[in-house]
């Protein structure tokens, strides 16, 4: 059974490296969480690498600058792993096409910036849906809308017979005190609708190689018994932690606050019912990063 923890530092010295997740964790989607950055700064400053790893579907420079922004100071981290850089490396290698269309907000139009690591990728080309041979989603055109609305677009596609590229896994997000949907929720329902959706944030294992890959630039001599991976989604950052054979840090503050009631710490019998529901058993539960 998942052990209640008060700090981080409690169990921190097991661990040479954290993947930790960002929204609901180290920001709100508006701002940084004081405490946490304090604990990441804490940490790195034991000798501890910090790779942010997260389900953005903006490429590593985007989410950088986002951060600055929330106020994230640099200290807190080493290094950044984004799905929107794995879906982007899986983009530019061909699996939905060069003729694609974006489902998204113009605001990730930053996904389709050109990418030079890979040796000869292939030529990709936005266009309307009715000419596309792949679909790229990195969320909703509207994050509160009701999500009938992505249905009559997923319907075309789905005659089409394309594939979707999903950039960003999680269903949900808080905004600060508003919760929005993400490309996972329109992914998951044009899989319900019998079309294929392809993933390469957490819990699936692309994002993870893209981690260990930003680690050992770091640190080569890092194992998988030696990280932490700290997040607030159960079936993104622990059930991806437990399938990657790796440690893991519930934050049951976060999208699963009211189930775990979780003010300051979770209430410990909701938070049993809430992981025996969700069949799953995280290392270490903390109601907020400190």
């Amino acid at each position: 059974m998942t052990r209640i923890i008060n700090a981080l530092s409690e169990v921190s010295a097991g661990y040479d490296a954290l993947f930790v997740d960002l929204w609901g964790c180290v920001h709100n989607g508006v701002a940084a969480m004081p405490a946490a950055v304090a604990a990441l700064q804490e940490y790195r400053k034991t000798g501890g690498k910090v790779v942010l790893v997260t389900n953005s579907p903006r490429p590593r420079a985007g989410v950088f600058k986002q951060l600055k922004h929330f106020g994230v100071p640099e200290d807190a981290y080493d290094a950044i792993a984004t799905s929107g850089d794995s879906a982007r490396s899986a983009m530019y290698r061909g699996v939905v096409g060069e003729a694609v269309w974006h489902l998204g907000p113009v605001t990730d139009s930053r996904f389709f910036d050109p990418l030079d690591i890979l040796e000869n990728p292939v030529e990709i080309n936005r266009v309307p849906l009715a000419e596309a041979t792949g679909v790229v989603c990195t969320g909703p055109f509207d994050a509160q809308a009701d999500p009938e609305t992505w249905r009559p677009d997923l319907e075309i596609a789905l005659q089409a017979n394309l594939k979707l590229l999903c950039a960003n896994p999680d269903i949900i997000v808080d905004r600060g005190e508003v919760r929005e949907w993400c490309a996972g929720a329109v992914a998951a329902m044009y899989s319900d609708m019998g079309g294929e959706s392809l993933y390469f944030g957490k819990p699936h294992a692309p994002i993870y190689d893209l981690a260990r890959r930003r680690l050992h630039k770091l640190d080569n001599e890092i194992t998988d018994s030696r990280i932490l991976a700290i997040g607030d989604g159960i079936a993104t950052d622990v059930k991806g932690a437990i399938d990657e054979g790796i440690d893991s840090l519930f934050i049951s503050g976060g999208l699963a606050a009211a189930e775990t009631k979780t003010e300051t710490q979770p209430d410990a019998d909701a938070l049993t019912a809430y992981l025996t529901t969700e069949k799953t058993d995280p290392t270490f539960t903390i109601g907020h990063l400190r």
